[in-house]
């Protein structure tokens, strides 16, 4: 299948290059000249601009755009859909606003062009892991953009079936009617998929914050301010890696959160500045405007606040799984 790219960051790049080894032919634009060579070189068919994009893919055409989101998404969809056609699709894979895909998708509707917001997990890894996709957006779009959310997607690969999955009514042989098993789902109509996203980032800050609070218990436990006899000097490294092991907390973000330890226990590279990238303070205002109470979620976030004004090893744990999974840098004079 042809596709557009637009967007050669951390993610674009590599969901690209996942598509080239897939079979499917993209055409792809970047803001750096450098970047489009460098992805041509590699197969892809660079272009100059969106226009230049737009021109050199075939009816219906179809483009997903990979860029930060707010002004820059916003900017790239209003230019895609002044020069796409009727029956073209736009796909928005960033960290957009629920709220806004709604609004864009009546935009493009007008237009006769369909609009579909993809909540996409896999940060830096997703090259060879494969990306989690949580998809809205009219049915018959998602249906034909299949074979692009298929390769993306993980698959099956040796997660073992939900016990009960197989009775579930679907195809021969007793599988699931649906794509969940294979790491992407058509959640419902234009910004659910965003939505879906939007909480997953919010429970990704509970879990990081509680993984960090407990290495954080265990690397003061030395403190002089505790009696001799329960001061303990402990492998930071090694609890987390008997922890990868069998335990019921064992997750992708303990498996990160090893990998730092073993690399620095002390986590001297980090300041403990950590950022967030807005779906954790939306996952929040959807909790309010709900009436939900989220303890967890909001004490995470706020944590994360006051992280940029001072910084416990808790807050190095963050940074440190925030770069292992998503690249994230730290500012260069974070917490100053």
């Amino acid at each position: 299948m042809q596709l557009g790219m637009v967007g050669l960051g951390r993610m674009g790049a590599n969901m690209t290059r996942r598509l080239m080894r897939g079979g499917h032919t993209m055409v792809v634009s970047d803001l750096s000249a450098d970047a489009v060579k460098g992805i041509a070189g590699e197969g892809a068919t660079g272009s100059s601009s969106l226009d230049d994009l737009v021109s050199k893919l075939k009816a219906p055409r179809a483009v997903w755009v990979m860029v930060p989101s707010g002004d820059a998404t916003e900017k790239t969809v209003q230019a895609l859909l002044s020069t796409m056609q009727a029956g073209d699709t736009i796909i928005d894979g960033g960290n957009s606003y629920f709220k806004d895909d709604v609004r864009r998708a009546r935009l493009c509707a007008n237009k006769g062009v369909h609009y579909v917001d993809v909540g996409t997990s896999g940060g830096v890894w997703g090259l060879d892991r494969g990306y989690c996709m949580m998809i809205g957006g009219p049915k018959e779009a998602v249906e034909r953009l299949d074979p692009i959310f298929k390769t993306l997607a993980p698959g099956r690969g040796d997660i073992a079936r939900t016990p009960g999955r197989e009775k579930l009514s679907g195809n021969a042989g007793g599988t699931s009617s649906g794509t969940s098993e294979e790491g992407y789902i058509h959640c419902g109509p234009s910004g659910s998929g965003h939505f879906v996203k939007m909480v997953h980032n919010g429970i990704e800050y509970g879990i990081m914050q509680a993984y960090a609070e407990g290495f954080d218990i265990f690397k003061n436990a030395t403190s002089k301010e505790l009696p001799e006899e329960i001061r303990y000097d402990l492998n930071l490294p090694d609890i987390a890696e008997v922890w990868r092991r069998g335990s019921v907390i064992s997750s992708w973000l303990l498996d990160l959160t090893a990998m730092a330890l073993l690399e620095n226990p002390t986590l001297s590279e980090y300041s403990g500045f950590v950022q967030d990238s807005g779906e954790g303070r939306w996952t929040i205002q959807a909790a309010l405007e709900e009436s939900v109470p989220a303890e967890v979620l909001t004490a995470a976030l706020y944590t994360r606040f006051r992280s940029r004004q001072e910084h416990t090893f808790a807050e190095k744990m963050l940074s440190a799984m925030r770069q292992k999974f998503g690249g994230h840098v730290e500012p260069k004079k974070a917490g100053k």
